[in-house]
């Protein structure tokens, strides 16, 4: 399917990583899982695990992963921030799911820790990060549908362009009204690359904008579905370039600005949650050097979140709910009419 991107639309002045199908940094692919049930024996699944693998397993207590986080509104979860904030790095992949999953996945996530290095649970102890968006709108969340061996899966399907839409754990996520989901964007900076992957569950139509048109007033709204204010959005940044946990705090911040662009306000109950990550070594880029990895995280974050909308189709889930892709041809008719693309 052709991207936004590919069909004329630019979210600000800087390049992509690698060509208009980038997804992400060289340095730190994200990889979401095959698993996307459907119809189970115990329930409507419409749900998954996405992994975000910024290292070989067997390497990340020794060499642990600089990060930083932030929140903007935080009706939602992401475990391990806390030892983020006091250490200053990560000590397995991140992973999303769904809100009543996070144990299942993090049982998961220590199995392949344990399985990766011996050290793990002998002479060091780990702490996996997993983060959440409730999918229960479609989903059967009552039965919870993930499994800690759908991790194991996930972490295996590693490597290769990144799948965008319903897929991984944006099987059940609903955004602007319409079918949201998993979307990725990169900007290089340099030589470095930024990558955005944004679990997006938030917004409600008639707030979507798109390179600032109001596309959501435009647009005839979607069917009946859920278009309530709540919601959440996990956004996952990941650059090959030496910034330590401050900077890259620093960094996580600026993703809130991206989602205002594209008409997020943190309604009450919504939870927007952000984590950074360097894979790199080596001195730090002098602060007066962030203004454009600003630029490029908040332009990446909308067009991650623009992405997740435009790669997802309809799905229909528990007690026959159905909820409706962002339509095309109107979208793209608006965009024409007022010079994007």
């Amino acid at each position: 399917m052709e991207r936004l991107r590919d069909l004329g639309l630019r979210i600000g002045e800087l390049d992509t990583g690698r060509g208009t199908r980038s997804r992400t940094s060289a340095a730190c692919p994200p990889v979401t899982s095959p698993f996307v049930a459907t119809s189970l024996t115990r329930g409507v699944a419409r749900t998954g695990v996405t992994a975000i693998v910024p290292g070989s397993l067997d390497t990340f207590v020794g060499r642990p992963i600089a990060a930083g986080t932030a929140v903007l509104n935080g009706a939602s979860e992401l475990t391990g921030s806390i030892q983020i904030g006091e250490w200053g790095c990560i000590e397995t992949p991140v992973y999303l799911t769904s809100t009543m999953a996070v144990g299942r996945v993090y049982d998961g996530a220590v199995a392949a820790a344990v399985a990766a290095d011996p050290s793990v649970g002998t002479e060091n102890f780990v702490i996996p990060v997993v983060g959440e968006c409730d999918d229960g709108w479609l989903n059967d969340a009552r039965t919870v549908q993930v499994e800690a061996a759908d991790v194991r899966r996930a972490l295996d399907a590693a490597g290769g362009e990144v799948a965008e839409g319903a897929v991984g754990a944006g099987t059940g996520m609903i955004c602007f009204g319409w079918k949201g989901g998993i979307g990725t964007a990169s900007r290089r900076v340099g030589d470095a690359l930024v990558g955005v992957l944004a679990l997006t569950n938030f917004g409600t139509h008639d707030q979507l904008r798109v390179d600032g048109i109001p596309v959501g007033r435009l647009l005839d709204p979607p069917p009946p579905g859920r278009d309530a204010p709540g919601g959440s959005c996990i956004v996952v940044i990941a650059t090959d370039a030496a910034l330590g946990t401050h900077q890259l705090t620093r960094l996580a911040r600026r993703a809130g600005l991206g989602l205002g662009r594209t008409g997020s306000i943190g309604h009450h109950g919504s939870g927007e949650i952000f984590v950074a990550l360097s894979t790199a070594e080596g001195d730090a880029v002098p602060d007066r050097g962030l203004n454009q990895f600003f630029g490029a995280v908040v332009d990446a974050t909308e067009e991650s979140v623009l992405n997740s909308l435009w790669a997802a189709e309809d799905v229909e889930g528990r007690e026959g709910r159905v909820i409706r892709a962002l339509p095309h041809e109107p979208v793209f008719e608006l965009l024409q009419a007022a010079g994007r693309v």
